[in-house]
């Protein structure tokens, strides 16, 4: 708590123009960070290029926490491929492979169905009510590479909101304190 007490002194010590000084610091880190995932939203092709897998589903491929790392690419979709897609009314995407691909070469339709290596059934049971294939539009990417356990601090932070809160306010207090 002492390290605490310092750093709120030292912020009610600063003058105005200091503290103009470091907020301008922190918002242009924001804003950085949120340019860096523009860039890569357009590098990619995908809305999310960069997903944390949250389940033990892709087992034992991919681990919980494991970082994937997702490109859109026109090339059609074939069995085999782990993508990540969003299903209606569910806030989580979720990362599968593709099993089964239909395509109608008259209408050029693709239905797609998915499943976890780990999981016993395909998915149809994960899909909106009344859905049996996953449509194109409803993938987000596919994964290109991964980076394992490094997901860990966004799991912990979605389970337990409270270390979210005290990590944000640290990064918040290490940027006001800083003289730099």
């Amino acid at each position: 708590m002492g390290w605490i007490a310092e750093n709120v002194e030292s912020i009610k010590s600063m003058k105005i123009r200091d503290t103009l000084s470091q907020l301008i610091t922190l918002g242009m880190i924001v804003s950085t960070a949120l340019i860096i995932w523009k860039a890569l939203m357009c590098l990619t092709g995908s809305e999310s290029p960069v997903v944390v897998v949250l389940s033990g589903s892709m087992e034992p491929g991919f681990k919980r926490g494991d970082i994937l790392f997702l490109h859109m690419s026109e090339a059609p979709f074939r069995a085999g491929e782990i993508v990540v897609y969003n299903v209606e009314g569910k806030q989580i995407p979720i990362v599968h492979r593709v099993i089964e691909v239909h395509e109608q070469e008259n209408s050029g339709k693709v239905d797609i169905l998915t499943k976890g290596d780990a999981n016993n059934a395909n998915d149809r049971g994960l899909y909106a009510y009344g859905q049996n294939w996953l449509k194109p539009q409803q993938i987000m990417g596919r994964a290109v590479g991964f980076l394992p356990y490094a997901g860990w601090v966004t799991i912990m932070m979605t389970e337990k909101p409270v270390i979210k809160y005290i990590l944000v306010g640290a990064l918040g207090l290490l940027v006001m304190t800083s003289k730099d």
